[in-house]
């Protein structure tokens, strides 16, 4: 393996995910599961934009397995919708696609979220491998087995967990990233290290200059120390019923505001963003340290997430109310309680949401209630 791979794993139910970090790491992890390729089908799920940049990448794999199809799927967020899985399902039968098949996620989130959903409902699940093409991808999306689409009424509202055999994270790619990319990918860095990694969190203090600028050493470091940092939480709880939750900080509210506004009108990493902000809010306001909540306001705020528009308090807790995190009994926000630890599940009085929501909204980010 090459000197510049960082290799780790992910112990799951299902078995282990191989990660491999770093400067060779599609051929070293395709040399790796050589045999698993061998006389083998290989279906590529990806985007235009992407093989436009980076399909010399899939040459590893093309020489390894038996055939390598390249099946398209349109760019973003539009690629995770029921109609596109369906699309790929018929694409995948009309290939020739078999249970031994093996799907590859060849993209940023979107993507991975998308390939990882069509593989494991295709002939009732046939494996799949990721190879990460977006800092957001690398850090979080591609790791942990969770896989979706979304629904107008509410994002990743159709899924289940589906663990790759492998991720497969070269640097290089990142090298192509525009700047509200690589923003995406340090909003869930930042995310992972509040609540479950305060020294990741201080570097990203300390390097964020370098970070937002694409410094490709410091995104790879980055990268694969924020993946050991979830793959820790998701090995302690595969199947999101507890620690693994607090990964969803901000997402409470971001995945309200994308789907308020529009998938395809604002980032995922924007909206996530803004949910960040007022976690931090509102986490201070409930018991949780104000300087560690400011520390993380002022680092999203460096990122410089565009505003929001105009948005209507009441609908976004409707749509939070929806959202795949909310139980029979509630919705459980995750907070912030100190430094680089947070908690989950925890019962915010409504009234003090919609006091909080109400100012966060009401200073130049919407409607307030």
């Amino acid at each position: 393996m090459s000197a510049g791979v960082e290799r780790f794993e992910l112990r799951h139910p299902r078995g282990v995910t191989a990660l491999l970090f770093g400067a060779g790491a599609i051929e070293a992890g395709v040399a790796e599961l050589g045999p698993r390729l061998a006389g083998r089908r290989v279906f590529a799920i990806s985007a235009r934009p992407i093989l436009d940049l980076h399909a010399e990448r899939l040459l590893p794999l093309r020489e390894a397995a038996a055939r390598l199809d390249v099946l398209e799927a349109p760019d973003g967020e539009a690629a995770k919708t029921v109609a596109e899985a369906e699309r790929l399902w018929r694409a995948l039968l009309d290939a020739g696609g078999k249970r031994d098949s093996l799907v590859v996620a060849f993209g940023g989130g979107s993507v991975s979220d998308l390939a990882g959903f069509v593989a494991g409902a295709f002939l009732r699940g046939v494996e799949w491998l990721a190879i990460p093409t977006t800092l957001l991808a690398q850090v979080d999306a591609a790791i942990g087995g969770k896989t979706a689409v979304d629904l107008p009424e509410a994002k990743n509202a159709v899924g289940f967990f589906h663990h790759p055999v492998a991720v497969l994270a070269e640097p290089a790619v990142l090298a192509t990233l525009a700047i509200e990319h690589r923003r995406a990918g340090l909003v869930e860095a930042l995310k992972v290290g509040a609540v479950a990694d305060l020294a990741l969190f201080e570097r990203i203090e300390r390097e964020l200059d370098r970070l937002a600028a694409g410094d490709l050493a410091a995104l790879a470091a980055l990268a694969a120390r924020a993946a050991r940092a979830k793959a820790r939480l998701v090995e302690r709880d595969p199947g999101e019923a507890g620690p693994r939750k607090l990964l969803n900080l901000g997402h409470t509210l971001g995945h309200a505001i994308e789907a308020e506004v529009g998938y395809d009108r604002i980032a995922h990493g924007d909206a996530v963003a803004h949910g960040l902000l007022f976690a931090a809010r509102l986490s201070a306001a409930f018991g949780g340290d104000p300087e560690f909540a400011g520390r993380l306001e002022r680092l999203v705020a460096r990122l410089g997430p565009p505003p929001l528009p105009a948005l209507d308090g009441d609908r976004l807790l409707a749509r939070a109310g929806a959202d795949k995190k909310a139980r029979e009994d509630g919705l459980g926000w995750v907070l912030l309680d100190t430094a680089g630890q947070g908690s989950w599940d925890r019962r915010v009085p409504e009234e003090l949401v919609r006091r909080e929501l109400g100012r966060f909204l009401g200073a130049g980010r919407g409607r307030p209630l």
